[in-house]
């Protein structure tokens, strides 16, 4: 039997029989809660359930295209979207617009905030080159892998914005990681990263020092700089175990919380539907990147086997960072939370993770036929 890959008709008529139906059941499940979220969230903000709404559609578009891709075909993208994707950056540096301090948008007839690309191309390159110089000497190997994440890296930092940074960062050393990077590497870097904290403190920005001062201590200014956190945490607190019921939280409808639909979404969760519907989310979290994770293992080739955890694994930073972030374990640093938060880009890039997911499954399935 051919592959679903060799012939155009067969792969329309077939493509949906090689979706990994899990992880679509996740995904609807995922999207619904979202929207009952952001319903509730962005009532008295006229306008924004709808485009979220629009920002679901188009984000679910997108991913159904990449999931009709072959991995083969993202592989030869890889290395020029992140080429472009640098050469935006550095365009930001140049020409790109300022707000509240940051320069981080370029504007071509619309605002577009070229860091958000780098999510996804970043792991697309080091999956490229890990595939492609596999062969060559191993500290070379991860020498020049490294000096490719740092790169943009170090641009995003430069805008500033520690938020995507991280997420940059995290989606390349994964893929990193995944390759074989050595232990005592690992635990070197670690070691460095801690070593290097005094020294890093006079380097970070006034409002990024103000924001791990307030996770230390929230109530050192109540009313003022640590007033967000212990809004968000009012209002995880108060749904108890059932919660308040959905559109019947008092702390995000009565304007307590701030970003309350963005970063901060999270309260207004918990605050509706309780420790129970917390768990429930979790749950769901946890199940998605099991499963790409599953996936990954599964995957025909080395690009798509470290493409695919990158994807699991890059989904698991945003749940991780964002609910440590809004219950006060982790500074603010605007990570979403992925599905709910409402924001288009963000959603995108989440989409996209899943779509290549999706198309990974699919190239190991037309991979198990051909060999029947």
């Amino acid at each position: 039997m051919r592959s679903p890959y060799s012939s155009p008709l067969l792969s329309r008529l077939t493509s949906f029989l090689y979706f990994d139906k899990t992880l679509l059941v996740l995904l609807l499940l995922l999207l619904a809660l979202s929207t009952l979220t952001m319903y509730s969230a962005a009532y008295d903000f006229p306008g924004r359930f709808a485009l979220h709404l629009r920002n679901i559609a188009v984000a679910v578009g997108i991913m159904v295209v990449i999931a009709n891709m072959p991995p083969t075909t993202l592989m030869r993208f890889g290395p020029y979207l992140y080429g472009a994707g640098v050469l935006l950056l550095l365009a930001v540096d140049l020409f790109g617009t300022i707000k509240k301090g940051s320069q981080r948008w370029l504007h071509i007839g619309f605002e577009f905030q070229p860091s958000e690309l780098m999510k996804i191309a970043t792991p697309l390159m080091l999956a490229w080159y890990f595939h492609t110089y596999s062969d060559i000497r191993r500290l070379r190997l991860f020498l020049v892998a490294g000096a490719l994440l740092m790169v943009p890296v170090l641009m995003i930092l430069k805008q500033p914005d520690l938020g995507t940074s991280i997420l940059v960062f995290a989606a390349g050393f994964y893929i990193i990681f995944l390759a074989g990077l050595p232990w005592k590497v690992l635990f070197a870097m670690a070691g460095t990263a801690v070593l290097s904290i005094p020294f890093m403190w006079p380097l970070l920005h006034d409002y990024q020092r103000d924001r791990i001062l307030t996770l230390l201590n929230p109530e050192a200014d109540p009313l003022g700089k640590g007033f967000q956190i212990r809004q968000a945490i009012i209002a995880i607190g108060s749904g108890g175990v059932t919660g308040k019921g959905w559109m019947e939280g008092t702390q995000g409808h009565l304007g307590f919380v701030p970003e309350r639909s963005t970063d901060m979404v999270l309260s207004v969760f918990s605050e509706e539907f309780g420790l129970a519907g917390i768990v429930a989310l979790l749950l769901l979290f946890s199940f998605l990147i099991v499963r790409g994770m599953q996936i990954s293992i599964g995957a025909a080739t080395l690009y798509s086997r470290l493409l695919a955890a990158a994807m699991a694994m890059i989904i698991f930073t945003y749940v991780f960072v964002n609910i440590a972030m809004v219950s006060g374990m982790a500074p603010v640093v605007g990570i979403p939370l992925p599905f709910l938060t409402y924001g288009g880009t963000a959603l995108v890039t989440i989409c996209t993770a899943c779509g290549i997911l999706l198309g990974v499954h699919r190239e190991a399935c037309g991979a198990m036929v051909s060999k029947r």
